[in-house]
């Protein structure tokens, strides 16, 4: 009885979970950063069939993405603690080069290669297939049985990788329960325009982009930012297949400088891997859970908790 009592109790904390906050770790020393992800719930959800593409965000799976966008201090550090040759905006004339601001100016290449290194760092498998030197060049495709469904982009035992573009949208306009919203903030409409604080977003002519921790309200999730303050790359090629390393990679969530409907469900950009220097794109990092995740199950009427390896997407 005590046993049953206590894989209960694991079971009613895996339950519970979903709701916390998860924090990831990185470098060391003077180098070290942490990265805070919430828990996208709510698996094998229906899509969503107003927004762009169509259909989007339906998501098989439990994810972690990241609660806000990645910083400057994180591209920085990281840079340093592995040799990544990294290189960010000068955003001088739009607000300063805070250590917390968005990394914006961040190439897609430069994005994944950033995702890399919080792989391989940890002892984990890189997701993206870098066979050429320099920081800002293409991808190869991972060969076949290295990949999960059509997606060659991702190696499938990468722990941390950009989000494809149905992660992104389901964190932005999704909620727990699985209905959706036109606008990142859980409402139809889109946020008034702040320059920074906890609600609203950054948005239509700010001067430049706010802190990570201070772009604006949360979405449905609990994410920050999905809408305004920066561009974000997902992972996904614009054509939805993920089989040319050369290809354009969709961008999503507008930006401080623009408003009204870039930030909504319908609007989606894309552009060249490869671009980079520029103020206004940066991104976020999704996750698996951890791979001894539990998984629930019903045994005469009792709810028994097994550890079980977490199948990656």
């Amino acid at each position: 009885m005590k046993k049953l009592l206590i894989l209960s109790l694991l079971a009613l904390s895996y339950q519970t979970a979903s709701a916390q906050l998860v924090t990831e770790s990185f470098g060391s020393g003077a180098n070290a950063f942490t990265m805070d992800f919430v828990t996208i719930g709510n698996p094998g959800n229906a899509a969503d069939t107003t927004g762009s593409p169509n259909p989007a965000g339906s998501v098989a799976y439990t994810y972690n993405i990241g609660k806000y966008e990645v910083s400057r201090d994180m591209i920085l550090k990281a840079g340093t603690d592995g040799g990544l040759g990294l290189t960010l905006a000068d955003m001088t004339s739009y607000g300063g080069n805070g250590v917390n601001r968005p990394a914006t100016g961040i190439s897609w290449n430069e994005a994944a290669r950033f995702v890399n290194y919080l792989n391989t760092s940890k002892g984990y498998q890189a997701a993206y297939n870098f066979t050429t030197s320099g920081a800002n060049a293409n991808i190869t495709l991972w060969a076949a049985g290295q990949y999960s469904g059509s997606n060659q982009f991702r190696h499938k035992d990468a722990y941390y990788f950009l989000p494809s573009v149905d992660e992104w949208y389901k964190a932005a306009y999704g909620t727990p329960s699985g209905t959706w919203f036109n606008y990142p903030n859980g409402s139809d409409s889109s946020p008034a325009a702040v320059s920074g604080g906890t609600t609203g977003a950054v948005q239509n002519g700010q001067l430049g982009p706010a802190d990570i921790t201070n772009a604006g309200g949360l979405s449905p999730f609990g994410t920050m930012a999905q809408g305004g303050n920066a561009w974000e790359w997902n992972e996904t090629a614009w054509d939805g297949l993920n089989n040319s390393a050369e290809e354009l990679r969709v961008v999503r969530g507008g930006g401080w400088y623009i408003g009204g409907g870039s930030l909504g469900a319908l609007n989606c950009g894309a552009n060249d891997p490869t671009f980079e220097e520029q103020p206004i794109y940066g991104f976020r990092v999704t996750m698996i859970p951890e791979p001894s995740s539990l998984s629930l199950l019903v045994l005469g009427g009792v709810v028994v908790a097994l550890r079980r390896r977490q199948k990656r997407a």
